[in-house]
């Protein structure tokens, strides 16, 4: 089977027909706006569903419990959870999988990758209040003290933290970065404080640090912090890159339904040439982001060509989904600015994703000093 020149795996194929059934039955519109106002933001039963599925284990080794496959197998079924505006904390504990993959210790990872991929929830916490998309920016410090480590400062946008078996954080330890690997239980009342956010299928926390100390070897390898931190944004971008494809697709098909049905002036809208270019566009769009995302999954651990591929992918996917949506919400007229018309939903989610890891310009300059060297 090949896709705009790239081929699919055996595995990939597999995963997107299971996971594009799976998604639209568990995550129905009706679903996700009731989960808007739920308390944890996502149903624990479909998440146990996911464990029972293996796709947490998907890119952990055999060795730690895993099924061993890469980061190339998880696009398809995070693409159809952005497709369904799936909540769930899938992304945050795969990424967490990756941190520890590359920069904890054996011992970390005999411990937390099998427990990651049978269901507990990890997340990382390394936004700060300066905004910089810069991971190795870190403000929050750490000092060791009569064997432990005690943590100090704030740190926000910590994904799903209420829910979080364990929590990433990046801090300042010995004047260089580090990252920390707190539990659930070191965390203690009053830490978290809920943060609202543009896109609200999401929890995001900030989690203030003071007061909280762990154990000496809670901290990762830090001679490999700098691999830790590159994977994280790596893994993370295309991930979010596979989101937005998702909900690209289907911001179109939503507005593609609308324009097929709605008649003004006695004409469906969707005959009008003003409308129909539009939709052209936002579906190039929409194939050349996905494109790219297929080629950043094949490409991710290639030194070099990796990083240059997952950030085109994260540029096209951003524009492709800014713009899909947009469109979508403009050519619903009045009701496309009321919080009952879905597109509104895919906007807020592009908006969010943008702002976190980096847009599709602060990508491209990266992109530019990798390139014209």
């Amino acid at each position: 089977m090949e896709f705009a020149g790239i081929g699919y795996s055996e595995e990939q194929i597999q995963l997107l027909d299971v996971a594009s059934e799976f998604c639209r039955e568990k995550s129905p519109i009706s679903k996700v706006r009731a989960l808007l106002e739920s308390e944890s933001g996502f149903d624990a039963d479909v998440w146990q569903e996911i464990a029972e599925l293996g796709w947490l284990a998907i890119a952990v080794p055999e060795a730690q419990g895993g099924v061993g496959l890469s980061l190339a197998e998880v696009v398809p079924v995070v693409e159809q959870m952005g497709r369904n505006l799936l909540a769930s904390p899938f992304v945050s504990t795969i990424v967490a999988q990756q941190a520890l993959l590359a920069g904890g210790t054996s011992e970390q990872q005999a411990e937390w990758l099998p427990r990651l991929a049978a269901g507990e929830i990890g997340t990382l916490a390394l936004g700060e209040a300066h905004g910089d998309w810069d991971l190795a920016n870190i403000t929050a410090t750490a000092k060791r003290a009569g064997g432990q480590i005690e943590l100090s400062g704030i740190k926000h946008f910590v994904l799903w933290a209420d829910s979080a078996a364990v929590v990433l954080v990046s801090v300042q330890l010995d004047g260089k970065p580090a990252l920390v690997l707190v539990e659930k239980g070191a965390i203690p009342e009053g830490a978290l404080r809920r943060e609202i956010i543009t896109d609200e299928t999401k929890r995001s926390f900030a989690l203030k640090l003071d007061g909280i100390s762990v154990a000496e070897n809670a901290a990762l390898d830090v001679s490999r912090t700098g691999a830790a931190l590159a994977q994280i944004e790596l893994s993370t971008n295309l991930l979010q890159s596979a989101e937005m494809c998702g909900g690209s697709q289907a911001v179109i098909d939503y507005t593609l339904d609308y324009l097929r049905t709605r008649k003004q002036f006695g004409k469906l809208i969707g005959e009008y040439q003003a409308l129909k270019h539009p939709m052209v566009d936002a579906y190039v769009g929409y194939e050349k982001a996905r494109t790219h995302l297929y080629s950043a999954a094949h490409s991710i651990s290639d030194q070099g060509r990796g990083e240059v591929a997952v950030r085109m992918a994260k540029a096209s996917a951003d524009g492709a989904y800014s713009f899909a949506a947009d469109r979508a919400i403009q050519f619903h007229g009045g009701f496309g600015f009321t919080h009952d018309c879905d597109a509104g939903l895919h906007r807020r989610a592009a908006i969010f994703h943008a702002s976190q890891f980096g847009d599709a310009a602060w990508h491209r300059k990266k992109l530019a000093d990798l390139l014209l060297v």
